[in-house]
């Protein structure tokens, strides 16, 4: 009635020596590697240099190459970026955690910290035109 699978199913015939692998420390390097770029760029769209620098020398450990750097300011309000590097400083200590890279996870609550109070400084005050 009906007729029988003659060839193997594309599933089962690829060989696992055919392609590379990657160790799950392998996977958490690249996706650290990826949240301290992204904090990277945010921070030197803050201009703030020295953690900058401080977060490019991870990068390039983990990458083995140094990272690529943002030349200029953003146009966007600090408070926004201040509040996505808070973010990404959150994903790369909880990876950094997973992976038990003390000097990344030091370096991502350093950075957490300095943003949180970043956003809770108070704002500069603003004068209004005619009041006394």
């Amino acid at each position: 009635m009906y007729e029988p699978i003659r060839t193997k199913s594309v599933h089962t015939s690829a060989d696992d020596a055919d392609f590379p692998h990657r160790s799950r420390e392998d996977e958490l390097d690249i996706q650290l590697a990826g949240h301290l770029a992204a904090l990277l760029a945010v921070t030197d769209e803050l201009g703030l240099a020295a953690m900058g620098d401080r977060i490019a020398e991870q990068v390039a450990r983990l990458r083995s190459a140094p990272p690529a750097r943002h030349a200029g300011r953003s146009e966007a309000p600090p408070a926004a970026l201040h509040r996505r590097a808070h973010a990404l400083a959150g994903r790369a200590l909880v990876v950094a955690a997973s992976r038990a890279d003390t000097a990344v996870a030091i370096l991502a609550a350093e950075a957490m910290d300095a943003h949180t109070a970043a956003l809770s400084a108070p704002a500069a005050p603003t004068v209004l035109v005619g009041a006394p």
